[in-house]
């Protein structure tokens, strides 16, 4: 457990084979080092294919190298070795090495004690000869090994490939694998199920594994003592960590009123569960609070804790930090915890909808805490699951299977989707596979024909999830207490969440009235999404209804028709599509309506607040973020706002302002980070304009 926890504070929570939550982490490098792995195995190979045996006057760098290549010919030769002897000079150090043969010598005679009563094993050494001596030489001065002498005559039968393997110094279990037999042998899995998930995990036959299961075996039982220590020592370190914690909320609060925090303590007094944030992110929660994502992608090795973060979205496209928990286990009570301390946090208002995993203990939470909150499984948290579930048992078929699935997701009727969905059951036989179940019973929270009547604000996209995944990676990629955690958690939320306003030069391509009119409304992201939508409109050919409605279809019948309903009394549109429903943005379909009836700017209504410009200056407009006195935030506001309005204008001035800005900013930040860090006086970090 140790060397797991030295390596990495915080794993990838994910899904095991056999369905439990709990028992099944991996490090997020896994399938990378797994491919760096096998590509190291493929070259060893050819390189072994290719391989001279030793001969004297062979000349290695160091005696290390010298050893992996006389163990790599021993292998390919059906026998292993041993390090014999070594001998010392004061000038050289280490001079003389000797390799041999695993048979050479013999076993000395064990003496019995009377009474006692020992197996008679038989020794495996023989007297067998083969060897590889080396002798080091400094040249130029350089040291460098020679191989003074060398025999490969053995007095032993030499082993077949499928037997040399089994041989001790080739049954070696490495680290990664160390770590996946110490995860699932505490979490109760039995030896033989052990080797079998990882057997499956490397897509290899049973039996084919570099160990066996004895191996496994002694492996495990060797390593329970040092984990019975390390693990008082961990509950140890976890319990004063966890206060320290604490004591750093504590202190945070009297520095900053605004900070909020909350916690529980076990039978035991013990602080069980904590979650925080920040006045900043509760303001922007008040803004941008609509959606959130709710990622528990991360646990805790080395304080067995779950991290859930809480994401919003906000008028640039940008994630936005609402806080953030630390949760002993992963049990409805603690994740109903979880979801009770947030809307308290944020002073009572629940979130229009959630995005989440498939976790269904967090999933029966959220039906329970938020019962008017519409719920959405993440489809970024679904496609690697659906990799682990169904490549091994569908092989070749598999690629195929993705495929469907894709198209599958993308269907807009619900009608379609139960059709095509009793197809792919059919035809990769599925029958009652667990997974298909879950997937079929979680549909509607994860398939786009049934969420996309939900709002998402364009939050379930692969682009966003990147934005997420960096975010966390910065703060995990430092190895500290949950003090330094805390406090970097603290820098990197307070930098994201203050108001970005892009330096961005938004370039009409339609000259469409409309389109003038949203770039004076719209941030320049969802200026960019609905002049997209704009531009595509005019690709659809319009017909009219008796009834006043509209039938839309493209002219190269990409996708389906659509029907849009007009309103003019109420000037109301709707589209089947359901996209503003979804994005906030006006979808292809509307727009190509508003235009048909002449209309040179939209509706008011149809520009929501959330993806407005000035959504962004409603930060510095809220006294409670700052003190009254410092006026210098607002006229921080005014001279960006005035820059920002006068660059816009054309593309060169954009550019230009892009340029000298950055290297002005650099300036400052580098003269800045040059004084002293305290002067005495208390500096208030809740706000810092960023570039």
């Amino acid at each position: 457990m140790t060397s797991v926890a030295s390596k990495n504070m915080w794993l990838r929570r994910q899904q095991c084979p056999c369905g439990d939550w709990k028992c099944y982490v991996t490090y997020e490098g896994d399938a990378e080092e797994t491919s760096m792995a096998s590509q190291m195995v493929k070259t060893e190979s050819l390189q072994s294919q290719a391989m001279v045996a030793p001969y004297v006057g062979m000349v290695f760098k160091t005696d290390d190298d010298a050893f992996e290549y006389y163990g790599n010919f021993a292998r390919k030769n059906g026998f292993s070795i041993r390090k014999e002897r070594s001998r010392l000079s004061p000038q050289l150090g280490v001079y003389k090495r000797d390799f041999v043969c695993y048979r050479s010598g013999f076993a000395p005679a064990r003496k019995k004690l009377s009474g006692e009563h020992h197996r008679d094993r038989k020794s495996v050494r023989c007297g067998c000869d083969a060897k590889m001596y080396l002798s080091k030489e400094v040249v130029d001065g350089i040291s460098q090994w020679f191989v003074v002498q060398f025999s490969n005559v053995h007095n032993h039968e030499l082993l077949e490939d499928d037997q040399v393997r089994l041989l001790p110094a080739y049954r070696k279990i490495q680290e990664t694998d160390q770590e996946r037999i110490l995860l699932l042998s505490k979490a109760g899995f039995p030896i033989h199920h052990i080797v079998k998930v990882l057997e499956l995990e490397k897509g290899i036959q049973g039996g084919q594994l570099p160990f066996l299961e004895r191996d496994v075996r002694n492996f495990v039982q060797n390593r329970k003592k040092v984990v019975q220590e390390n693990d008082a020592l961990l509950n140890e370190k976890r319990e004063n960590d966890t206060m320290e914690l604490l004591e750093a909320c504590k202190a945070t609060k009297e520095a900053d009123q605004d900070f909020v925090y909350d916690f529980t303590v076990d039978q035991n007094d013990k602080v069980e569960n904590i979650a925080w944030s920040y006045g900043v992110a509760v303001n922007s929660y008040a803004l941008f609070g609509d959606v959130v994502y709710f990622d528990t992608t991360y646990r805790s090795i080395t304080y067995d804790m779950l991290f859930g973060a809480w994401f919003g979205i906000n008028n640039n496209g940008q994630p936005i930090f609402f806080g953030c928990v630390l949760l002993q286990d992963e049990t409805l009570r603690s994740f109903a915890w979880a979801l009770q301390t947030l809307i308290r946090f944020m002073k009572g208002r629940c979130p229009q909808t959630i995005l989440s995993d498939l976790d269904p203990q967090l999933r029966d939470a959220i039906r329970s805490e938020l019962p008017a909150t519409k719920h959405v499984t993440s489809i970024w948290n679904i496609l690697p699951k659906i990799s682990s579930w169904f490549s091994l048992q569908l092989g070749s078929q598999y690629a195929e299977f993705k495929a469907e699935f894709d198209a599958l997701y993308r269907l807009e009727s619900t009608e379609d989707f139960e059709l095509r969905w009793n197809q792919i059951v059919s035809i990769f036989g599925f029958g009652s596979d667990k997974h298909i179940t879950l997937l079929y019973n979680l549909r509607a929270s994860w398939a786009l024909s049934y969420v996309r009547v939900y709002f998402l604000a364009r939050m379930a996209t692969t682009a966003y999830s990147k934005s997420v995944d960096a975010f966390l990676k910065g703060i995990f990629s430092a190895q500290s207490c949950l003090r330094g955690f805390f406090e970097q958690v603290g820098v990197a939320a307070n930098l994201q969440n203050q108001p970005h306003q892009e330096l961005q030069y938004m370039h009409m391509k339609t000259c469409l009235p409309i389109e003038e009119h949203s770039r004076q409304i719209l941030t320049p992201f969802a200026f960019n999404a609905l002049q997209h939508e704009l531009i595509v409109s005019m690709q659809y050919a319009a017909s009219e209804m008796s009834n006043g409605s509209y039938l839309l279809r493209h002219f190269r019948k990409v996708d389906g028709e659509c029907l849009v309903i007009w309103i003019p009394e109420d000037e109301q549109i709707h589209c089947s599509c359901k996209e503003f429903e979804s994005s906030g943005i006006l979808c292809r379909h509307a727009l190509r309506v508003f235009i048909d009836k002449n209309y040179f700017q939209l509706p008011d209504k149809y520009f929501l607040s959330r993806w407005r410009r000035e959504s962004s200056s409603m930060f510095y407009d809220d006294h409670s973020v700052h003190d009254k006195d410092d006026e210098w935030f607002q006229e921080f506001q005014s001279l960006t706002e005035n820059l920002f309005t006068a660059s816009s204008i054309t593309k060169e001035r954009s550019g230009y302002i892009r340029r000298e800005l950055t290297k002005e900013l650099t300036r400052l930040l580098n003269e800045v980070r040059d004084m002293p860090e305290s002067d005495g006086a208390p500096v208030d970090f809740s706000l810092t304009p960023t570039d």
